[in-house]
């Protein structure tokens, strides 16, 4: 097939993957085992302070991309040229082969384990049913697991607020960021920017412990979404548009002035864009209010999922495919035909 069916059968394939397969288990998530990767290296740091820890930094992500970058690639490779042309055949004039078509298979796998498009109904529907009973201790609990505040003893608004709140945030880190670097580098671009948000969130923090040791994938990952987080709010007003959401008009504008008001220079852009959609504001207590409306109700959170959905679906088909026709598949055809000459052209 031509490369941009070959892109758009990629697309498809990821999208019904990750709607109804989801993620693989913990115990046999590669990011589980790039969790335990970076942690062994971790616990083998003594001086946490010199430069040399901070040079550890950017050899952990290093190791981590070269790794599961360079088996990730090495499987598509080994199935793109060990398949070959077995089972030629048309359809509907379109010659495509049996090795072809696994080739997508796996790419799109792959492709779909850099992102979560769907997962966030999984987290937030639990916690939805828990404030709709009134067991309000259970849905603190629960959402404890999505956020690092304190959530024990948290009135309802302010739980459906962190429920938005990182619903909206990982627009950016769980969506709308692989999906770019997908559509420039392939699948190699896809993991090089999940492989430095992973580091981020393990080692990205301004403790003792880890602020030297987390600065380069700290900066990275900024630098990594910087593009991404900027164009969300476009799709979050286009999403809203279509989901007949009166604040659509304002998610651009918001975003632009508000944007700010979060620790982490990418965050803001999509808080503020789908608070603003949504008509509701978004508050941390004793860190930032963004937005003008009431805090959300229970029925805001499905709400907010359905439009973060929305989103990523606009964003996986108007940005994420047209580059990966033009760009990314070619991009990852050839880092696979360097690999390939590596193991001899077998």
């Amino acid at each position: 097939m031509e490369i941009w069916m070959d892109a758009l059968v990629i697309v498809i394939l990821t999208f019904l993957i990750d709607r109804y397969l989801g993620d693989p288990s913990n115990t046999y998530h590669p990011l589980r085992w790039m969790g335990n990767f970076l942690d062994a290296i971790d616990r083998r740091i003594i001086d946490r302070k010199s430069w040399k820890t901070a040079v550890m930094g950017f050899v952990g992500y290093a190791a981590v991309l070269i790794v599961f970058g360079g088996i990730a690639m090495l499987i598509t490779t080994l199935v793109r040229f060990g398949l070959g042309d077995i089972g030629t055949f048309s359809v509907a004039g379109v010659d495509c082969s049996v090795g072809e078509i696994v080739w997508l298979f796996v790419t799109a796998y792959l492709f779909k384990i850099c992102y979560a498009l769907f997962a966030f109904r999984k987290f937030c529907k639990p916690i939805e049913e828990d404030l709709v009973n009134g067991d309000l201790e259970a849905a603190a609990d629960k959402t404890q697991m999505m956020v690092n505040r304190k959530m024990k003893g948290m009135d309802l608004p302010h739980i459906t607020s962190s429920c938005c709140e990182t619903i909206s945030e990982n627009l950016v880190d769980s969506v709308v960021s692989p999906l770019f670097y997908f559509g420039l580098f392939g699948l190699p671009g896809a993991i090089m920017f999940r492989c430095a948000n992973l580091m981020d969130a393990m080692w990205g923090h301004k403790d003792e412990r880890r602020f030297v040791l987390g600065h380069f994938p700290a900066i990275w990952d900024d630098v990594l979404g910087f593009v991404p987080s900027r164009i969300s709010p476009v799709f979050v007003a286009f999403a809203g548009r279509l989901m007949r959401i009166k604040g659509y008009r304002s998610a651009i504008k918001a975003s632009i002035k508000e944007h700010r008001k979060t620790p982490s220079p990418n965050s803001g852009w999509p808080m503020t864009a789908v608070a603003a959609a949504m008509g509701n504001s978004f508050e941390k207590e004793g860190v930032y209010v963004m937005g003008e409306g009431p805090l959300p109700e229970i029925s805001d959170i499905p709400k907010c999922y359905h439009l973060v959905e929305l989103t990523s679906i606009l964003f996986l088909m108007v940005v994420c495919f047209p580059l990966a026709a033009v760009i990314g598949l070619n991009v990852q055809m050839c880092f696979e035909e360097f690999i390939h000459g590596i193991l001899g052209g077998f």
